[in-house]
């Protein structure tokens, strides 16, 4: 009988690699700290290890003369594997009698058994057949013995642990049936079945994912074989998907070789109604949902992925979604732990007692808020206890709006409970327990840490808007200061020369003038006003303004100079007026009746502005840390603020305010701002 050659090498290639691939994952993991200490996992690597190099050897030496040395590695393969399950029987089974019994049967029977089949090679040497019939039989002994070890082991485990190592029972105990029909069929026809032959090694590889999945869901055997939830429910879901709809398409097919005349309309309209059935499943969240959970419970010994569930965690509040608040954002994040499809969200500011709603997702607002003395407060504890309102009917008065609440998770901020998330029920029976509780506890701290994280924020920006007002105000304040001092000045003056005419009209100008500065000052009070606009400003003509006004309220000398300049200036024209009164002022102040001198420097990427006094001058120590300090001022009838407002009004503008000053010698304030090439006006 003929076979296909392709068919052998290629099937135990490929069963080759994957057990390869197992050992190496498993020794992988074996090699992080305390790993490296598990016997189990020791002996599962080598029993997986035998069986790649054993499905190998088969690929490479098939057809060779070489190909006793693959009977030789598949005793190997069997000796690993019986060995590990002697292994585990050990420690699996708690009883001692049945345990001590049934290793030491087995054990000295997987002895003789081995031992065995060197000395049937040494008997049978001359002939072939009766070989080949014992090497069959002992072979088909090992699956027996090995079929029994598995169905002992299964059932002298307690029950509860069962579920450690059914999926290990399974794919081993199929694997054993599969050499108990091999080598029955061998005996009875005396001849290996090749189809049965090559089929072993494609069941071997069948096997190779219950074996992973076993060794990743046993803790104790420390064999920590990380296999993706995400890959296990999609890859199973298509798989499943792929069969009902090849089920579906032989269905239609047997109708359509009926003879009927609508068999093959049957079997289209079968076809087509199964993909739109298979779309509205994979579609549906409950049927996903309870898909999903059945995995878990079934291929898993923790029930949810740790990393995964955090960045998933993290990644839900922080997404960069500016139509979904916060607050929806949270509810989401919770939910998604227990698969809720909706859910409410109440918070209490700290300086609040009740509990007000602040947000729902697929749930109505709750327009009633939860005060302290409600009944569903003290069940959370220290914020560390999980309501289930079917526990506790008497906790859902008052959340009457909220159809379907099922559970509420506190929001614990150190210690502190800063509110609550209200949940619907699952989209599928979900079964809650510790683990549960536990990552709804962390993912509820998370949580009220991003709420308490945002709350601090707008109190910041609360804090920051404030500040900006008061900042404002004090500047004004200045402003006006200032303004009073002229006025003041001005009845001064108005004392002697009030019959003048001049002097009158002077004085209207003055006053109307210091109204209009008030009125503006005023003006930028207001919360809702605009920013000062930025204007194209020639500074020469603004330095003989205001060196004028302070000619005439303080009688002081200013020498301007005579030259003007081509470039421009780009800054509020009332903010520089101010800076420049502030600076001109001071400096008469300071210089005692000496001349003030102004000198403007053009250059090719700023403007220079120097106000130079002859007054007694600042240590550097002042300047450092006392000058621009708001509200320090050494003036008895001072705020403290002019020097503060005056660099911060040039900084707002791209500019700077600079001091040079030496005691006894005077000081010098320099402006610098950002030059503006003055566009020529087009002639006419």
């Amino acid at each position: 009988m003929t076979f296909d050659l392709p068919a052998v090498v290629g099937l135990h290639a490929l069963c080759a690699l994957i057990y390869g691939f197992l050992t190496v994952l498993i020794f992988a993991r074996l090699a992080a700290g305390e790993q490296a200490r598990s016997r189990t996992g020791i002996w599962l690597a080598a029993a997986c290890l035998a069986t790649a190099i054993w499905a190998g050897a088969v690929a490479v030496l098939w057809g060779t003369r070489f190909m006793g040395i693959a009977g030789w590695l598949e005793l190997a393969r069997i000796a690993s594997w019986y060995g590990f399950i002697l292994h585990l029987y050990r420690r699996t089974v708690t009883a001692p009698r049945q345990l001590m019994q049934a290793f030491t049967t087995m054990g000295l029977l997987a002895v003789l058994l081995v031992g065995g089949w060197p000395l049937s090679d040494l008997l049978f040497h001359q002939s072939t057949a009766s070989a080949a019939s014992v090497g069959a039989m002992i072979r088909l002994c090992f699956a027996v013995s090995s079929i029994l070890l598995l169905e002992n082991m299964y059932f002298n485990t307690d029950k509860d642990a069962r579920w450690h190592i059914n999926l290990l029972c399974i794919g081993l105990g199929g694997l054993y049936l599969y050499d108990l029909l091999l080598y029955a069929d061998a005996l009875l026809f005396r001849r290996l079945s090749f189809p049965l032959f090559t089929g072993r090694a494609a069941a071997t590889m069948v096997a190779a994912p219950l074996i992973a999945l076993a060794a990743a869901r046993a803790r104790r055997w420390k064999v920590d074989i990380h296999v993706s939830r995400e890959v296990v429910f999609h890859s199973f879901t298509l798989i499943a998907a792929g069969v009902f709809l090849v089920a579906i398409a032989a269905t239609g097919e047997i109708m359509r070789r009926g003879g009927s005349e609508w068999g093959y309309v049957a079997e289209v309209t079968l076809i087509f109604g199964a993909l739109l059935g298979v779309a509205v499943a994979l579609t549906s969240g409950s049927f996903r949902s309870r898909l999903r959970f059945m995995f878990i419970d079934n291929f898993f010994s923790a029930r949810y992925d740790y990393r995964r569930e955090w960045m998933r965690c993290i990644d839900t509040l922080t997404a960069p979604d500016a139509h979904v608040g916060l607050h929806r954002r949270a509810i989401r994040a919770v939910a998604e732990v227990v698969d809720s499809p909706a859910g409410a969200l109440f918070v209490r500011a700290p300086e609040e007692v009740a509990f007000q709603w602040a947000g729902s997702m697929n749930m109505p607002a709750a327009t009633a808020p939860i005060p302290p003395g409600h009944s569903l407060i003290p069940r959370f504890g220290d914020g560390e206890w999980i309501v289930v309102f079917d526990d506790a009917p008497d906790a859902r008065a008052g959340l009457e709006e909220l159809p379907r609440s099922w559970l509420a998770v506190p929001l614990n901020h150190f210690g502190s409970l800063i509110g609550f998330v209200v949940l619907a029920a699952s989209r599928a029976p979900f079964k809650l327990d510790r683990e549960v509780y536990e990552l709804l506890r962390v993912v509820g701290r998370e949580v009220a840490s991003r709420i308490a994280e945002q709350r601090a924020a707008q109190v910041l920006d609360q804090t920051r808007q404030l500040r900006e007002y008061s900042q404002r105000f004090a500047f004004v304040i200045h402003d006006i200061k200032n303004v009073s001092g002229q006025l003041s000045m001005l009845l001064t003056n108005a004392e002697v020369h009030a019959d003048n005419p001049e002097f009158q009209r002077d004085m209207l100008t003055t006053v109307r003038a210091s109204v209009g500065k008030i009125t503006r000052l005023l003006t930028r009070l207001q919360p809702d006003r605009q920013e000062r606009s930025h204007t194209l400003v020639a500074p020469l003509e603004h330095l003989k303004a205001v060196a004028e006004a302070c000619r005439a309220t303080r009688a002081a000398t200013i020498e301007l100079p005579d030259d003007a300049t081509g470039a421009g200036i780009a800054i509020d024209p009332e903010s520089f007026d101010a800076v420049l009164t502030h600076l001109m002022n001071n400096a008469a102040e300071a210089s005692g009746g000496k001349p003030v001198t102004v000198r403007l420097r053009d250059g090719s990427l700023r403007i220079e502005i120097d106000i130079c006094d002859r007054g007694p001058g600042m240590t550097p120590e002042f300047v450092r840390d006392e000058l621009f300090r708001p509200f320090s001022t050494t003036k008895g009838g001072g705020h403290g603020i002019g020097a503060f407002q005056a660099r911060q009004l040039l900084r707002d503008a791209g500019g700077d305010l600079l001091v040079l000053s030496r005691v006894g010698e005077g000081t010098t304030m320099r402006i610098l701002l950002p030059a503006v090439p003055a566009v020529p006006q087009a002639a006419v």
